[in-house]
């Protein structure tokens, strides 16, 4: 039965039969091609082979049972319909084998155009063209260099020198000057080059270059570039890939033929009007590979006026019907428009702001869904800073702004050198004529991207947009030489290892590291700009955007800070509230002297003299904080340092005694000093005599914090203001050590605080696994938990994050083991569990417990999803990123279909 259900499983579809919404089934690329058939647009006949097809292969090494069939009786069904024979030798029917993923992975994975060529039918494609034999066996030659290095892995560069040849016996650097016999002579070399890899003559069977090449997009899933690609966009791994079967159209038979891609806004800023590339006399890949400079999409309008009236008629009805941004591949036979394709155009993080905030204007969308439109990621991509220029910088070269921002960097020429460099620190900016799938490695590790050719539709413009890297293409006055490691310009070289800068709005390219200001995004959000006075249509947008997701967000959000200067601008970003002060902080530089004498401290005089010291630091530094907090929630760490980090390095330390001792010098303090170190070194000082340890080995210490943190509420109680100090109680395992401190403290802020009116919250931060597990009975003792989640994930998982991230997480990621760092991003599966345990018990025990999170996680947007999905209250995070956890506590408020207000 099972055999059977597997034989009937509909594995292909017509583009008739399906729609937009079965990305997951027919990937984005099959599921808009139905979509558009089915809206009566102009789009070759075809049908698609769905991702369970792929799954299948991917899984078992063979295509599954029934799908032969399938493809057999779908391609018999196209054939009646257009009235030829696939490779037929009088009348071929020609057919493009294309991927499409349910999620965009621009150039990733593979195309082959042109199936069905073959010796014979090469001619019959000559005659139906009206003799046109340059158009033939141009088309045949694309055939088998596309076919060879995708279905074969023949190297790419060989044919590319053998069109090189050519062109240079024929003294042009153009492929339209070859005529029909050079490109005869063309395919006879590409023949040679396949043979020569493959040991096989090139197919001459239609049908078995059909199948042959849909096995190469369903392996080209998991090829190096895709596998790469999925990881750097987080998109699951176990999708696969639909495969779309589409009659030929071309744009390659003369000047009244073309190819382009489309935009129905600019994809860089936002901006309204026609963009998009236009290639005349083309077929769709020399675009996107940016072989030739392609002309702005409105000079179609002088070409074929008919075409372009068509195109924008077609481009207006899907950005309606779509209702966002939409990028569109389109080709002109002879004079005749078909639309290839269409999705959802990526853009760049300041444009995916302005369109969402147009679209809200033109009543397509509401502002709940502009708001799921925009994410975190892209608001800390708009913080970035930009060029400080003035007359002593002028640009050498102007080329086209494809993915914007400012990046300046060391110059390198390969993909491989990029990520060399990268590796040891350095920025670097990758330098092309134009990059390919290959280079994706090399774009991930570059600042920026540079290309000599291409427009905004090249490889480097989409891919660049999407992994939000600046990049500037198509700057043809660079003369890029890859072999050499140099290019030219103005009359000037630039080798590997100079320096250049790359302005990815305006196009510019600047020798030498440029000064970079703040973006106008920070000002806003600092306060110097006034989003509803001021022409920029970003900030507009931001400010717009920002306010509804504050009105949306039930969680709060907080901040990590440790001193005042840091508390302010943090309140400036849209912070309520200080998540962490970690008052370990608060005792470097001149003050690690006390602490030393405080750790090391064998009598209780040298103890408390240490302490008086340190308490009336402590009070000032609680008293500025509370000041620049006023009326706001602060959370106050007691002190949690790993004693490494504030005794004297072991090994120096005994290395300097050996040789003063070796010059007979009086050593006696520093041998003292020795003793003390070795008495309390630690092997692990993460997991050894910190946080609540500490408080409770060193008598007096918690004291004298919890005593400043009082008396600073309380003087900033009398001076007017309202301090609302909340104590945690750091690394607590058990809740006797919760119980212990407590009983302490509150005798303390009993004294302290008398009929001031100061309230002081008394919780722990939950950080140690046991914590977690046994958090019903800490929240007996606790009014609020801060899950430390830092610390949680390097004990959840043994690692010690000071150490980890360079010595393997590298080979995790690459292997697939994560998807991302755990310590950026939170496993929800393992130390997101303990979350989730942790907060349901101890609100179980205490139901009025607050619960907040004060890890990096706190600024992570995927994290604050699951925070604001568990229950927590608030998060917490660094300055910087206030505004981006804000933006996604409002976004996981949309996503999740929740509550409008707190």
């Amino acid at each position: 039965m099972a055999a059977q259900e597997t034989v009937d499983h509909k594995y292909v579809y017509d583009f008739s039969e399906g729609n937009k919404d079965l990305k997951d089934l027919l990937g984005g690329k099959g599921a808009n091609l139905a979509e558009m058939t089915n809206l009566g647009l102009p789009v070759p006949p075809g049908f698609t082979i769905t991702t369970e097809a792929c799954q299948a292969y991917l899984t078992t090494g063979r295509q599954p049972d029934g799908l032969a069939g399938q493809i057999e009786a779908h391609l018999e069904s196209l054939e009646r319909a257009m009235g030829k024979r696939l490779g037929d030798p009088r009348d071929p029917l020609l057919v493009s084998v294309r991927s499409g993923a349910k999620f965009s992975m621009p150039g990733m994975m593979e195309t082959v155009l042109n199936v069905g060529l073959n010796d014979q039918s090469v001619v019959g494609l000559s005659a139906q063209a009206g003799q046109n034999d340059r158009f033939a066996w141009d088309s045949y030659r694309r055939l088998i260099q596309m076919f060879g290095k995708t279905v074969c892995e023949v190297p790419g560069e060989e044919f590319e020198h053998a069109l090189d040849e050519i062109k240079s016996a024929k003294g042009t650097h153009d492929d339209l000057d070859l005529d029909a016999d050079d490109l005869r002579g063309l395919v006879d070399a590409y023949k040679k080059i396949f043979s020569k890899h493959t040991g096989r003559e090139f197919p001459q069977q239609p049908r078995e270059q059909l199948d042959l090449a849909i096995r190469a997009v369903f392996e080209s899933w998991n090829a190096e570039r895709a596998v790469l690609y999925r990881r750097q966009e987080r998109i699951p791994a176990d999708l696969g890939t639909a495969v779309n079967v589409v009659t030929m159209v071309f744009g390659n038979l003369g000047p009244d033929s073309g190819t382009g891609v489309a935009f129905t806004r600019d994809p860089a800023s936002g901006a309204q009007g026609i963009y998009g590339d236009y290639l005349a006399n083309a077929q769709g890949e020399d675009v996107v590979a940016g072989i030739r400079n392609t002309v702005p999409l409105q000079e179609l309008g002088q070409l074929d006026r008919a075409s372009y009236d068509e195109l924008l008629g077609i481009m207006a009805r899907l950005e309606e019907h779509y209702k966002d941004l939409c990028d569109i591949e389109f080709t002109i036979e002879r004079g005749k428009l078909w639309m290839l394709q269409t999705r959802v155009g990526k853009r760049t993080a300041a444009a995916a702001f302005v369109i969402a905030g147009q679209l809200v204007d033109e009543g397509l969308i509401d502002l709940d869904e502009a708001l799921h439109r925009v994410n975190g990621a892209q608001l800390a991509q708009l913080m970035f800073p930009r060029f400080q220029l003035d007359h002593e910088f002028q640009p050498v070269a102007t080329g086209i702004g494809a993915s914007p921002g400012a990046a300046s960097g060391t110059v390198v020429f390969t993909s491989a050198r990029a990520v060399e460099l990268a590796a040891e620190g350095r920025s670097v900016i990758l330098v092309r004529r134009e990059t390919n799938p290959d280079d994706l490695n090399g774009m991930i590790a570059a600042k920026g991207i540079l290309t000599s050719r291409g427009g905004k539709t090249s490889h480097a413009a989409v891919v660049a947009r999407g992994m939000g890297k600046t990049c500037v293409s198509g700057a043809d006055d660079i003369d890029v030489n890859v072999p050499a490691k140099r290019f030219t310009v103005a009359g000037q070289t630039v080798g590997e290892g100079d320096v250049v800068s790359i302005d990815g709005t305006t196009g510019k390219v600047y020798l030498g590291e440029v000064p970079v200001m703040p973006s106008e995004v920070v000002q806003y959000f600092e306060g110097s700009l006034d989003p509803e006075h001021i022409d920029n249509p970003l900030v507009r947008a931001v400010h717009r955007i920002m306010t509804h997701a504050d009105g949306k967000r039930r969680l709060a959000v907080r901040t990590n800070a440790d001193t005042g200067a840091d508390a302010a601008r943090a309140r400036r970003f849209g912070a309520e509230g200080i998540g962490l002060c970690r008052t370990e902080h608060m005792f470097l530089g001149d003050r690690r002297e006390l602490v030393e004498r405080l750790i090391l401290a064998r009598a209780p005089g040298e103890r408390e003299a240490a302490l008086a010291a340190l308490l009336p630091l402590q009070r000032a530094d609680f008293e500025e904080i509370f000041r620049e907090m006023d009326g706001l929630p602060v959370t106050v760490r007691l002190i949690d340092p790993p004693l490494h980090e504030f005794l004297p390095p072991l090994e120096q330390l005994a290395v300097n005694v050996a040789v003063a001792q070796e010059r007979g010098e009086d050593v006696a303090k520093e041998e003292a000093l020795l003793a003390a170190v070795r008495r309390m070194h630690e092997e692990n000082p993460m997991l050894g005599l910190r946080g609540v340890r500490l408080g409770l080995v060193i008598p007096g210490l918690f004291a004298m914090q919890v005593r400043a943190i009082a008396e600073a509420a309380v003087s900033c109680a009398r001076g007017g203001g309202v301090a609302k100090p909340e104590i945690m109680v750091p690394l607590v395992g058990a809740v006797q050590e919760l119980e212990t401190v407590r009983a302490e403290a509150e005798k303390i802020i009993a004294e302290v605080v008398g009929d001031s009116g100061v309230e002081v919250l008394i919780g722990t931060m939950i950080e140690v696994p046991r914590a977690a597990l046994t958090a019903g009975q800490i929240a007996e003792a606790a009014e609020f938990f801060s899950f430390g989640t830092n610390d949680l994930t390097q004990m959840g998982w043994g690692f010690s994050r000071d150490d980890v991230e360079g010595a393997f997480f590298w080979r995790y990621l690459e292997l697939g083991i994560f998807g991302i760092s755990p310590f950026e991003s939170i496993d929800r599966d393992g130390v997101g569990r303990l979350v989730r345990i942790a907060a349901e018990e101890g609100r179980a025990a205490r139901p009025g417990l607050k619960l907040g999170v004060c890890g990096e996680h706190g600024g992570d947007p995927d994290s604050v999803h699951f925070f604001h999905e568990v229950g927590l209250d608030y998060v917490s995070c660094s300055p910087f990123r206030v505004p981006v956890a804000r933006l996604e506590a409002g976004r996981a408020v949309v996503e999740t279909g929740g509550s409008d207000s707190r």
